[in-house]
C-alpha cells in the first residue's frame, strides 16, 4: 500500500526546483517535460532530469516524468532519459486509447532490456485529458500491468468539452471524476484529481480537496509547495477513525491468532475490505 495523496508538478527545465523539491515532501513528484518546458529548452530539461534521477535525490518520494505526447518528436528520447535515468513512473499525457498506452509499453519493454532493468519495473500513469480519454477509461486503466495510476486534467478536458470551470461544486467535472475513479476501482490503481490552478485561493483549493476526497480519489496533482500541507492535513483522519481502525487490526489479528474463521467487533463482521480501510486509515495517521 503506497500513499499517493500529492503528486506535485517540477519543471524539467529548473534547475533549482529539481535539485530541492524533495523538502517539502509530496508523496509524488512529477518532472515535467511537455507543457511547463518551451520546444527552445526540451533538450535541456531532459538533461536535467536525467541527472536529477540519477542524483538520487528524491529518496521515498515516488518519481515521475511526465514525457512529451506520442504525437511529438519528442517522446522517444524523453522515455528513452527516464527508464534509463531510473524513474519509477512515466505519466503519458493526453491518452485516449489503449494503443496510445501499448505504444508507450512496448517501447519501454525495449529500453529495460538494453539498460538491464528488469522488465515490468518502469510502471505507466495515464493522464485523461479529453472526452475521448473519459470514455476510453475502464480500457485504459486496465490494459497493463505497468498501470498504477490515471490522472484527470482538467483543464485540456474543459477545453475539449468547450466549457470552462465555474465555482462551488463544479458540476462541469462531475461525470469526468465519476468516469476516471470509477475506472481506476475497477482495475484496483489510484486515481489523482485535476489541480488547482489558483495557489492563492486556500479556500477554494480546500473545497475542492474536499469534493476529491469525498468521491474517493486517493490524491491530487498539485502546482505548489504550498498545496501540500494543506492537502495532507484534509486527508488526514480523524482520531475517532484512526481509534476504530486500531480496533479493526488488532480484532483480525486476534482472530488469525486463534485461527478464528469469523471476524467480529462491536457486533459487526469484519471482512478483507474493512481490514484493508483500516490498514489505509492507520498509514495516513502516520503519514500527516
Amino acid at each position: 500500500m503506497r500513499l499517493r495523496r500529492s503528486m506535485m508538478f517540477i519543471p524539467g527545465d529548473s534547475a533549482g526546483m529539481l535539485s530541492n523539491s524533495y523538502i517539502y515532501r509530496p508523496d509524488s513528484v512529477m518532472f515535467d517535460l511537455e507543457d511547463a518546458v518551451s520546444l527552445a529548452e526540451k533538450d535541456t530539461a531532459r538533461l536535467l532530469v536525467f541527472n536529477t534521477l540519477k542524483a538520487n535525490l528524491y529518496g521515498g518520494i515516488e518519481t515521475v516524468v511526465r514525457i512529451n505526447g506520442v504525437e511529438t518528436p519528442f517522446w522517444e528520447d524523453d522515455l528513452d532519459m527516464a527508464v534509463r535515468g531510473g524513474v519509477e513512473v512515466i505519466r503519458l499525457p493526453k491518452t485516449e486509447s489503449v494503443a496510445d498506452v501499448k505504444e508507450i509499453e512496448n517501447r519501454i519493454e525495449n529500453i529495460e532490456k538494453s539498460c538491464g532493468r528488469p522488465i515490468g519495473d518502469t510502471k505507466i500513469m495515464a493522464a485523461i485529458e479529453s472526452a475521448c480519454g473519459v470514455v476510453n477509461a475502464v480500457s485504459i486503466a486496465s490494459c497493463t500491468p505497468r498501470m498504477i495510476a490515471i490522472a484527470l486534467a482538467g483543464f485540456d478536458y474543459l477545453v475539449d468539452m468547450q466549457t470552462s470551470r465555474s465555482s462551488g461544486s463544479e458540476p462541469e467535472l462531475f461525470y469526468a471524476r465519476a468516469a476516471v475513479l470509477h475506472a481506476a476501482r475497477a482495475a484496483k490503481i489510484d486515481a489523482f484529481d485535476v489541480a488547482y490552478g489558483n495557489v492563492n485561493d486556500e479556500e477554494g483549493f480546500l473545497r475542492e480537496v474536499a469534493i476529491a476526497k469525498n468521491l474517493g480519489f486517493n490524491g491530487k496533482s498539485l502546482i505548489h509547495p504550498r498545496q501540500i500541507e494543506l492537502l495532507h492535513k484534509a486527508y488526514a483522519p480523524t482520531t475517532g477513525e484512526v481509534d476504530h481502525a486500531r480496533k479493526v487490526i488488532q480484532a483480525a489479528k486476534d482472530a488469525e491468532e486463534k485461527n478464528l474463521g469469523v471476524v467480529s467487533l462491536d457486533g459487526k463482521m469484519i471482512d478483507p475490505p474493512v481490514i484493508h480501510e483500516a490498514q489505509r486509515v492507520i498509514l495516513l495517521s502516520d503519514h500527516s
